[in-house]
């Protein structure tokens, strides 16, 4: 790791921000993060406890003169994202990130970076550690596993917490002041079929979509950028239709909260079909690059031969399963009525995979309006029902209601002006933050969001602004020494 992310100011937060990056921490694998932040507040000689669930929160007394200030919990997650690049060699399950500096931006070499929400919790840190920062009595909350199901902020002890004001500090947008996001739920269609020996002159091929710019499934959805599971289905439909191809197998995308950005799939097309099938891929490639040009300049679709596979979907199978993915919504469903640009409700066909006479497809339907999500969900689960697949709908949890009239909202928005001259952009998101789930727990805390700006968040182009953090560091600062009395 680059000494000169740690040389970065404000060196409280980037020493922090590397010392939790040298922590192996993806998703549901967080045991050495939990004890590396037990230890650190333990070091401190703070008040540090790991609840039921896992989450660990970290207990500091007012500075002097802040003690009759309202109590203030500091929220970050400690899991990130682990995606990287197909010719990236590296195991999130044991290395530390490597992380280096491009101009304005802290990146990491093929992989994500963690900033989401490393930065969030190492800016947390630095406040528990420091010695000179004015603040009110502080319960830092570490959660786990908020990338994939959310459940740490779901198993949250009711009474570990006495806060009466939440900062959630995972915002991606430096000007932006958080007051509610969307919730979710997780869509899982799953279908067996029956296969096929390979007989005949055939010829095998390996399909790939690779290179799409990927990103957050809620925040980058808006943007229109490809998925390369519905690209793939695109391409393996027209080339069924024109030139009878037959699957062997398909494995696109990922993780739920990313939209896709590869997809390899093995077919078999006979000799005599051969010519149409290229005349079809090559339309069809065509059409996909003219129609994702200004949007996805490294998009590459490729067709190649390989050594034929033994079995293949068979035919019936196979057309019901591409017209289900076909019928599958994927991207914005409605824009908010009530807040302009908002994202009300999506959908994201997230992973794909056939193989060995099994069919999963898994999607993440968002919406800040309960019963649109259940909408879409329904609608979903009603397309892959009908043809033929088993679906179990999971992980639901709810959005966070705006409260334009909250206390802390007022602080932090005179404060943002009074920073900078400028008036912050005060907005819900179309992402699953945990206010909503922790607001279940505590229904009478008094919650906002804000963070550094993040880039690429869920993608291993995820990058975060150094002077950003800066900014970010400093409005923090000012914020905690802001909070009301009591």
């Amino acid at each position: 790791m680059s000494q000169e992310i740690r040389n970065l100011e404000p060196k409280a937060v980037w020493n922090k921000f590397a010392d939790l990056n040298a922590v192996p921490r993806p998703s549901k694998q967080e045991e050495r993060v939990i004890a590396f932040m037990k230890d650190f507040g333990e070091s401190l000689g703070l008040e540090t406890i790991e609840d039921s669930a896992g989450n660990v929160i970290i207990k500091k007394p007012a500075t002097a003169g802040l003690e009759d200030r309202q109590k203030v919990v500091l929220q970050s997650h400690l899991d990130m994202v682990h995606q990287k690049n197909n010719d990236t060699d590296f195991d999130f399950a044991t290395q530390g990130i490597d992380m280096y500096l491009d101009g304005d931006w802290v990146r990491a070499k093929g992989t994500t970076l963690g900033a989401d929400n490393g930065l969030g919790a190492a800016a947390a840190m630095a406040i528990l550690e420091s010695t000179d920062i004015a603040h009110p009595a502080i319960e830092a909350l570490f959660t786990i596993d908020e990338e994939t199901g959310m459940t740490g902020a779901k198993n949250l002890d009711n009474s570990v917490l006495d806060g009466e004001i939440l900062l959630n500090l995972d915002t991606e947008e430096d000007d932006e002041i958080g007051i509610g996001c969307a919730g979710g739920i997780d869509i899982t269609a799953k279908k067996s079929y029956e296969e096929e020996s390979v007989t005949g002159e055939v010829e095998a091929l390996s399909i790939k979509v690779q290179g799409l710019n990927g990103g957050h499934s809620g925040m980058d959805i808006i943007k229109g950028l490809g998925n390369a599971n519905k690209l793939m289905n695109r391409i393996l439909y027209t080339t069924f239709k024109e030139a009878d191809i037959k699957i062997a197998e398909v494995n696109g995308g990922g993780l739920r909260n990313a939209i896709p950005r590869e997809s390899v799939a093995t077919i078999v097309v006979s000799k005599e079909n051969k010519a149409a099938f290229e005349d079809a891929f090559e339309a069809i490639k065509t059409a996909i690059e003219t129609e994702y040009k200004s949007l996805e300049k490294n998009l590459s679709i490729t067709a190649e031969i390989i050594s034929t596979p033994e079995k293949v979907m068979e035919k019936n199978a196979q057309a019901e399963v591409l017209k289900a993915i076909y019928a599958t919504h994927n991207g914005v469903f409605r824009m908010s009525p009530d807040i302009n640009d908002l994202v009300e409700t999506s959908n994201n066909v997230a992973k794909v995979t056939i193989a060995n006479g099994n069919v999963q497809i898994s999607c993440l339907t968002r919406s800040s309006v309960e019963s649109g999500k259940w909408d879409l969900a329904y609608s979903l689960g009603s397309g892959f029902e009908l043809a033929g697949f088993e679906v179990k709908f999971s992980g639901d949890y709810p959005g966070w209601a705006p409260n334009p009239d909250s206390a802390i909202l007022k602080v932090l928005d005179n404060l943002y002006e009074k920073q900078t001259g400028e008036k912050a952009n005060v907005a819900a998101c179309h992402a699953g933050l945990e206010c909503g789930i922790i607001g279940s727990h505590y229904p009478k805390m008094d919650m906002i969001s804000f963070g550094p700006t993040i880039r690429g968040a869920h993608s291993p182009d995820e990058r975060a602004s150094i002077s950003s953090t800066q900014k970010f560091w400093k409005f923090l600062k000012e914020v905690l020494q802001n909070i009301p009395k009591k």
